[in-house]
């Protein structure tokens, strides 16, 4: 069993910056992908960052030069900073990552969110 718990989300104005958190616990044996998605209100699910356990990070393009993500592999925890933020990067963040589970394989596991909402 393995839990994804976000933290970080609030209300901020536009221009401000927010900083999300995502802790994974349980039987976990390693971690490969981790990835932050989100969904704003009445839309889909897209993808914002991606950052593999060795290798080069993903942004989507409305994001690039504003998010970080970055992760913490001794705590199993990734990070996405979020500076200059913009009225339409509101939406429920979700946390995402592949991770290997003792006695058994590589499975995706999702937290539950946290929502971030940008005012003008």
């Amino acid at each position: 069993q393995v839990q994804l718990v976000e933290s970080g989300g609030g209300l901020v104005q536009a221009g401000g910056s927010l900083r999300l958190s995502c802790a994974a616990s349980g039987s976990i044996f390693s971690i490969n992908t981790m990835a932050w998605y989100r969904q704003p209100l009445g839309k889909q699910r897209e993808l914002v960052a991606q950052i593999p356990d060795t290798g080069s990070t993903y942004y989507r393009d409305s994001v690039k030069g504003r998010f970080t993500i970055s992760r913490d592999n001794a705590k199993n925890t990734v990070f996405l900073q979020m500076n200059s933020l913009k009225p339409e990067d509101t939406g429920v963040y979700y946390c995402q990552a592949a991770i290997r589970v003792l006695l058994r394989g590589l499975n995706d596991y999702w937290g539950k969110g946290t929502l971030v909402t940008v005012s003008t």
